[in-house]
């Protein structure tokens, strides 16, 4: 987690450490509804504490993968493969790795057979 440098003066005294100690969410009192909303979509992390409370994912975000299904790779197309693909919209790729699987598909059934 990232410092951050801030201006405010530690109390000074024990009755001004006992007010922040107060004034902080807890046991001790009820959690505000603006403070119950930023914690609604929370988590605790191993260690717990406030340094470890994250945003939980999004619906639709993906989170971290054990074992990646596919391999990043630096290709290099001809332009008019790329225009063609990429003029099909978002989701060009996998509809890219799709035509390729088919072609794969194609050309190990062809091998299997003695082609």
């Amino acid at each position: 987690m990232k410092s951050v440098a801030t201006r405010k003066k530690l109390p000074a005294t024990p009755a001004e450490w006992e007010a922040v100690i107060a004034a902080a969410p807890g046991k001790d009192r009820v959690l505000t509804a603006a403070e119950e909303k930023k914690m609604a979509n929370a988590l605790v992390v191993k260690g717990g504490g406030y340094a470890a409370v994250r945003a939980a994912r999004q619906r639709g975000e993906r989170g971290l993968q054990v074992a990646p299904t596919k391999q990043l790779v630096s290709v290099r197309y001809s332009p008019e493969v790329l225009q063609y693909f990429k003029a099909t919209g978002a989701g060009w790729q996998t509809r890219m790795n799709e035509a390729l699987l088919e072609w794969v598909s194609k050309r190990s059934t062809r091998s299997r057979s003695g082609a």
